[in-house]
């Protein structure tokens, strides 16, 4: 009987061990798939900073040969105030359009001359829309899209010389060298455009930064706290 007894809590005591080693190894593969997950995640995320600093390096590359290089070598670069002298169609310009793959069409746009007083120094000059005006034809105030419609174009520009006639004052924008004889009307590259070009690269590469910094310290933290769980074991 007592052999009995023996043998049973002996049963007894091996089927609790192994219940008990199957709920640790149940507890070690369930903490060895979060682990991978979580290495996983960390992966992705530090891939996701790393290609976001990446973007914006390359955005400053491309904004300082275009953007910021166009602004440092700006000829107009002083504002001041300049009072509509003139405003007048002088002539009609030819230009061609688009009609199609490999074909060109010939139409024309009318020419509009403004000249302008300079209230710092009281010089006429010549206004024009923006930079871009100077590069295409320095003659005319506005360079409007070549259309097969010249009535429109005509009515188009018909329009901005009657507002600029309207206006007794506008702010321009002059070279303060006095080499050119012009004045433009708006900045293309100007402290603005230079703002908003650097604004979003700039918080690409924060972006970018935080989530790498946020990763390692996430990994430094989860060793530290399992260096003292295993020291309180």
């Amino acid at each position: 009987m007592f052999l009995w007894a023996g043998s049973k809590a002996t049963d007894g005591g091996s089927e609790h061990r192994s219940i008990y080693r199957k709920i640790r190894e149940y507890d070690v593969l369930d903490r060895k798939k979060t682990e991978t997950a979580l290495r996983a995640g960390e992966d992705r995320a530090i891939l996701l900073g790393l290609s976001m600093v990446i973007l914006s390096v390359m955005m400053y590359f491309v904004l300082g040969i275009t953007i910021l290089r166009s602004y440092s070598d700006r000829v107009w670069a002083d504002e001041t105030s300049c009072t509509i002298v003139n405003s007048t169609i002088v002539c009609d310009v030819n230009c061609s359009y688009s009609c199609g793959p490999e074909c060109r069409r010939s139409s024309r746009y009318p020419c509009l001359q403004v000249f302008v007083s300079l209230n710092t120094s009281g010089k006429v000059v010549r206004l024009l829309h923006n930079e871009e005006t100077q590069d295409g034809d320095p003659e005319c105030f506005y360079i409007p899209k070549c259309r097969k419609d010249y009535t429109a174009t005509r009515a188009v520009v018909q329009n901005i010389s009657e507002r600029l006639r309207s206006q007794h004052a506008v702010p321009c924008f002059v070279d303060p060298t006095d080499k050119t004889d012009s004045a433009i009307l708006t900045q293309i590259y100007g402290r603005v455009a230079v703002f908003h070009s650097l604004f979003w690269p700039t918080c690409t590469l924060i972006g970018g930064t935080i989530i790498i910094a946020m990763v390692k310290l996430t990994q430094y933290l989860s060793i530290m706290c399992e260096r003292v769980s295993r020291m309180k074991r």
